[in-house]
């Protein structure tokens, strides 16, 4: 008998363990789109600060750290083939304590969610219902390498970017807004399919159709690229027919370097997709700023 039996299971969790399960690394994107939203609305911001403020929370820390929950319940049996250390797998986070975390971030959520407004209200509600169709059964989108990262994708960019400028400009953005709001949202698609790369073995045992699963790395890999490369590309093109020639060449400025870090990520996908999500996506985020700089001189 192992020496390790004689170990009693946790009745409660550890600290650092719901700190890790809501992966405080993860709630950049969301809030930086907030971001990107709140400067494209260009609504003045004295006297706004706390919206902005609450915002950011909610879209990072609260909304996107309950996905990482409810994601992690959800995934609790996939994490214990690919990473038996995570809080869930791991007993550091016991019983069902996953699950009522996520649901309490849920009802969070929700509460902050209310005092931003309608338009602040009505894009929680969506995040929340998200979330829980991208982990759970039934509908678990997140077995789809189409629709999984797509959901991911919009969730992470777009409705960020729509919420900070709705909030701020106290009513529905401007088509020119919600339009590069989807354009990176659906660049994010390919920013998802290469954080797949990290769960290939589990997914494969398990049944998650991930685009690198479906299409093997290689292929999943240039699928990504194009991913991201062509909506920036009709975003330079918006901006130049906004008359916007200086943010445009910024931005193609980017992409080029994008494309560098591109042919790298594509001589080893599997080796190199976590070196390009931490170097060619900064390149990404920055052009959104850029974008969101033109669409706020343009209001």
């Amino acid at each position: 008998m192992s020496m390790t039996s004689h170990i009693p299971a946790r009745r409660l969790p550890e600290t650092s363990a719901m700190l890790q399960l809501i992966k405080p690394i993860t709630w950049f994107p969301p809030m930086w789109a907030y971001l990107c939203g709140v400067v494209s609305s260009g609504a003045a911001l004295s006297g706004s600060w706390g919206l902005v403020l609450l915002g950011v929370l909610l879209a990072g820390p609260i909304v996107c750290g309950m996905s990482q929950a409810a994601n992690d319940w959800c995934d609790r049996h996939v994490d214990a083939i690919n990473e038996p250390d995570r809080p869930i797998p791991s007993g550091r986070i016991p019983g069902r304590w996953g699950l009522w975390i996520a649901l309490a971030m849920s009802g969070l959520s929700l509460l902050v969610g209310w005092q931003l407004g309608p338009w602040g209200f009505a894009a929680t509600v969506f995040g929340v219902l998200a979330a829980w169709a991208y982990s759970a059964e039934p509908v678990r989108l997140k077995r789809s390498g189409w629709w999984g990262p797509g959901l991911v994708g919009l969730c992470y960019e777009g409705l960020p970017w729509f919420t900070g400028a709705a909030v701020l400009s106290a009513g529905a953005p401007s088509p020119q807004i919600v339009l590069v709001a989807l354009l990176y949202a659906l660049g994010a698609h390919g920013i998802m399919t290469l954080n797949d790369f990290k769960a290939l073995e589990g997914d494969t045992r398990t049944g998650v159709n991930s685009l690198p699963v479906t299409l093997g790395p290689a292929r999943a890999a240039r699928v990504a690229c194009w991913g991201m490369a062509l909506p920036q590309v009709v975003v330079i093109g918006l901006l130049v027919l906004w008359d916007r020639p200086l943010h445009a060449l910024a931005i193609t400025a980017l992409l080029c370097a994008q494309i560098a870090a591109m042919r790298v990520l594509l001589r080893d996908p599997e080796g190199r997709a976590p070196w390009y999500n931490g170097t060619g996506v900064l390149f990404y985020i920055t052009g959104m700023m850029i974008a969101a700089f033109a669409l706020r001189y343009l209001a």
